[in-house]
């Protein structure tokens, strides 16, 4: 990221004819995004949208209100357009790209891209939710999906995901990294109970007792160990996203809690890899602003969403987009007379 692009673009905020900082941090998004692709003139005019779809074992524990069949409707639903995410991507010119990387299926769902790694993960109470190639495997679909939409000339990438009990398998993942108790970041996914979160709590405490010992220090090798004893397939492609981000230098855009989990991930693997991400929302779910606070990054929007399939970040690039908006065409001070504000800090 060119820290020169990003004071110069500061510098042309503030040339425009309102007050310093006036649009607080959407004029900060702008500054990194033109920082991220090395120019003032930061575009990102095509964006789309990758939607990791997998199922993950542990529903078989009850930590869900529905069952796994589920994550294979709304992927049919995504393949032929008849989505929450279709619906709101279209409307914001947002392409979207859902992608099997692990439902436990062997149908084709029309629409939809085949990366399958395996068909689900196992239920984490009994093995290990994933083989360390098979994280391996998805974090490169994952990738290599950035590599194929940077080279069809898209320059802002969104995440999201589908995959029923992807709550559970993030929240034990991210108490696994961080040593945060369950109960005070596990939430109630698409609607669980009294009974049912406690149920949830407690596999997750299982999990976090059963997988926290490791044989060594080296975080990005704890971290692999981790993903692949709770899973799931959805968080380790959406990891490769944000790995690619960097790699190939685009924007990518977390959604929810479960996208900022694989967030947190990527950045632990390769460290500084969040300069290359943009947080989209609060969210409803306990742990989001904390995984955002391990980050350093604060969320554009509140809105107390708990969707996932990138609606949140559908919506904050709705906000981006008006703000780039202003930054290409706003009028400047010295277009008519008007003395131009100082910046004093």
């Amino acid at each position: 990221m060119d820290t020169k692009i990003y004071e110069e673009i500061k510098r042309r905020w503030d040339s425009l004819a309102k007050p310093i900082d006036g649009l607080g941090e959407f004029e900060d998004v702008i500054c990194k995004i033109g920082a991220i692709q090395g120019t003032v003139n930061p575009d990102i005019s095509r964006k789309a949208l990758i939607i990791m779809c997998a199922d993950n074992g542990i529903v078989s524990e009850g930590v869900s209100q529905c069952g796994k069949e589920v994550t294979m409707q709304v992927a049919k639903a995504l393949g032929c357009g008849r989505s929450t995410a279709n619906v709101m991507a279209k409307e914001a010119g947002i392409d979207c790209v859902p992608i099997d990387i692990g439902i436990d299926s062997k149908e084709e769902i029309p629409g939809v891209i085949n990366c399958k790694v395996r068909r689900g993960s196992n239920n984490f109470l009994h093995s290990k939710a994933l083989k360390i190639e098979e994280v391996d495997k998805a974090i490169n679909v994952g990738i290599d999906t950035v590599k194929d939409l940077a080279h069809k000339g898209y320059q802002l990438i969104l995440t999201g995901e589908m995959g029923i009990g992807n709550t559970t398998t993030s929240t034990a993942l991210l108490c696994l990294m961080t040593g945060l108790d369950p109960a005070s970041i596990t939430g109630r996914g698409a609607g669980l109970d009294d009974a049912g979160l406690d149920r949830k709590i407690e596999v997750i405490r299982k999990a976090c007792l059963l997988y926290k010992k490791t044989k060594t220090d080296d975080i990005s090798e704890i971290t692999y160990n981790y993903l692949s004893s709770v899973g799931g397939l959805d968080i380790a492609g959406l990891c490769g996203v944000f790995l690619g981000g960097e790699k190939y230098g685009i924007p990518i855009v977390i959604d929810g809690f479960i996208s900022a989990v694989a967030a947190y991930v990527a950045d632990t693997i390769s460290p500084g890899c969040r300069d290359y991400m943009i947080p989209s929302h609060s969210g409803r779910e306990k742990g989001l602003i904390r995984v955002l606070d391990k980050l350093s990054l604060k969320p554009l929007m509140a809105g107390d969403m708990a969707l996932g399939e990138g609606t949140g970040g559908i919506m904050a690039c709705k906000l981006i987009d008006s703000a780039m908006s202003l930054y290409n065409n706003g009028m400047r001070f010295d277009d008519n007379g008007i003395k131009e504000y100082e910046r004093f800090v």
